[in-house]
C-alpha cells in the first residue's frame, strides 16, 4: 500500500506543514502578546520594569534600531529608517540573522526544485526581498494605525490646552492615555523634552520614527506658535478636522480600488492554482517535460513577467494625494 505513495507528495506535505509551523513561530515572535499593558503602551510597561526613565528611552531606541544618542545603527540609512518605521522590536542584528536563515532555507528549496540556478535566486528572494516585503507591510500597517489615532490625539491635546495646560503637559496626557503606536511615540517625545531637547526637535524626531504624512502639518503648527505666537488651540482643532477628511478620502479611494486589487490577486493566484490542479489530476502532464532544462528558464521568465504585471497593477490602484 505504501509503495504506491509518491515520495514527491510526501515531501510536499512535509514542506507545507513546515511552512505553517514556521509562520506560526514568526507570528509568535513578532506579534505575540506578553501582557495587556505591553500591547496598549509599551513605554508605560517598560517604565514599570526599568529603574529610571533614562533606561527606558535607551532601551526603546535600541530595540527600534537607533543608538543611545538616537543616531542610525547602520550606514544604510534607507534600510535603518524602514526598520525603525516598521515598529519591529527585535533589533537590527537579530533581524539580519533571521533574514540570513530565511535566505539559506529558500536557496536550498529552490536548489532542490530548480537546480543550481535556483540557489542565488532563492537566497535573494528569501534573504532580501521577503524581509523587505515584510518590513514594508509592517510599516504601512503601523502608519495606518497611527493615522487612525492621530485625530483623536489632536482632540486630547486641544482639550488639554483649553484647560490651561502647556503643550508638554498635553503631550504627556496623550502619551499616558493612548495605546501604541501613538502612545509610545508621544511618550518618547515627552522624555526627550524632559531631558533638554526643544519641542520642535523632539517632534521632528518623532516624524523620523513614524513617517506619517500628516505629522509635518502638526509640527509646523507647533513651530509657528512657538516662534511667533498665535491661537494654537484653534489651529490644532482645524488640523484635526482636516486629518479626518483625509482619512475619509483614503478610505473612499481604498473602496473604489478594491476591484483592481482583487483582480490582481486573482490573476496572480490563477496560474499557480491551475498548475497544482492539473498536476494533481494528471501527474504525467508536466512530468514528461519537467526534466528539460528549458523549463527552468521558462518558469523564471514567467515569474518575472508576473512580477512586472503586479507592479503595473499596483501603480494603477495605488493613489497618493
Amino acid at each position: 500500500m505504501f509503495d504506491a505513495i509518491d515520495p514527491i507528495w510526501v515531501f510536499s506535505a512535509c514542506l507545507f506543514f513546515a511552512v505553517i509551523a514556521g509562520l506560526d513561530a514568526v507570528q509568535s515572535l513578532f506579534f505575540g502578546s506578553t501582557s495587556y499593558r505591553s500591547q496598549v503602551n509599551r513605554r508605560l510597561e517598560m517604565q514599570e520594569n526599568e529603574s529610571s526613565r533614562v533606561d527606558t528611552i535607551i532601551d526603546l531606541r535600541r530595540e527600534r534600531g537607533l543608538t543611545v544618542s538616537a543616531d542610525w545603527q547602520i550606514s544604510l540609512i534607507w534600510l535603518n529608517r524602514l526598520i525603525l518605521q516598521s515598529g519591529l522590536r527585535i533589533g537590527i542584528y537579530k533581524l539580519g540573522m533571521f533574514a540570513a536563515i530565511a535566505g539559506l532555507t529558500a536557496a536550498l528549496l529552490c536548489g532542490w526544485f530548480f537546480g543550481l540556478i535556483g540557489l542565488p535566486t532563492g537566497f535573494v528572494m528569501g534573504g532580501f526581498l521577503l524581509p523587505l516585503f515584510v518590513l514594508r507591510y509592517l510599516r504601512r500597517r503601523r502608519i495606518s494605525k497611527f493615522t487612525d489615532q492621530f485625530a483623536e490625539t489632536i482632540d486630547i491635546i486641544v482639550r488639554s490646552l483649553r484647560a490651561g495646560h502647556p503643550v508638554p503637559a498635553a503631550i504627556k496626557l496623550a502619551a499616558r492615555e493612548l495605546e501604541d503606536p501613538i502612545g509610545t511615540e508621544f511618550g518618547i517625545v515627552e522624555d526627550e523634552i524632559t531631558f533638554g531637547l526643544d519641542l520642535e526637535s523632539a517632534m521632528r524626531n518623532m516624524y523620523q520614527r513614524v513617517g506619517q504624512d500628516d505629522l509635518p502639518l502638526f509640527i509646523a503648527s507647533i513651530a509657528i506658535q512657538t516662534s511667533s505666537g498665535g491661537n494654537l488651540t484653534e489651529i490644532l482643532h482645524n488640523l484635526g478636522n482636516v486629518i479626518r477628511l483625509r482619512v475619509k478620502m483614503r478610505r473612499k479611494i481604498k473602496a473604489i480600488s478594491a476591484e483592481g486589487r482583487i483582480s490582481a490577486i486573482i490573476l496572480s493566484v490563477t496560474p499557480l492554482a491551475l498548475f497544482l490542479i492539473i498536476n494533481a489530476a494528471n501527474p504525467a502532464f508536466y512530468g514528461e517535460i519537467w526534466s528539460d532544462p528549458r523549463v527552468t528558464y521558462a518558469l523564471v521568465g514567467a515569474m518575472g513577467w508576473m512580477t512586472i504585471g503586479n507592479l503595473f497593477m499596483r501603480k494603477m490602484i495605488n493613489f497618493k494625494f
